[in-house]
């Protein structure tokens, strides 16, 4: 798996913000059962900046946590049956992963909720992978229904790697 990280603010974390991004994905494939190779890109950055992104992509002129940009649909949530039927678009032609898509995070975020959920910065980057992971797979949370599948995932994910509040 490869993880391309953009930092256009500097994250000063107490762990190492690289190495769990890594585990956390790596961890969101597998238990997603994902059957191929994979390729991320992750952006972390502020406010202003995923305020402008929100604003352009999605019409909503306010900062969020994450932004999750999957490169590709799926029929159903981890259904990955049709991506062979696309793979000369959607394999980087270099290492033949599947791109996935990009993730953009907002470090102000990051501490910001840590703080008011009363969890580590830790735990909020993690579980901000782990959702935007799940929503590069085809999960979503439009209905109740659905909401409560991606947070029992998530909830699982962290629980593997040992990441609680």
């Amino acid at each position: 798996m490869t993880i391309h990280i953009i930092c256009e603010q500097k994250p000063e974390f107490s762990f190492h913000y690289r190495k769990l991004a890594g585990q956390v994905a790596e961890a969101a494939l597998e238990a997603e059962q994902f059957p191929y190779e994979a390729e991320i890109a992750l952006t972390l950055t502020g406010d202003d900046r995923i305020r402008r992104i929100n604003r352009e992509t999605r019409g909503i002129d306010e900062p969020t946590d994450v932004l999750s940009f999957p490169m590709l649909d799926y029929p159903a949530p981890v259904d990955f049956s049709e991506i062979e039927d696309r793979w000369e678009g959607c394999t980087d032609p270099d290492t033949g992963e599947v791109m996935l898509g990009d993730i953009v995070i907002s470090l102000d975020r990051v501490r910001e909720q840590a703080k008011a959920y009363g969890h580590s910065q830790k735990r909020e980057y993690a579980f901000l992978i782990a959702h935007s992971m799940l929503h590069l797979m085809g999960y979503d949370h439009m209905t109740p229904e659905e909401a409560a599948v991606m947070e029992q995932h998530q909830r699982m994910m962290l629980e593997a790697l040992r990441i609680s509040r």
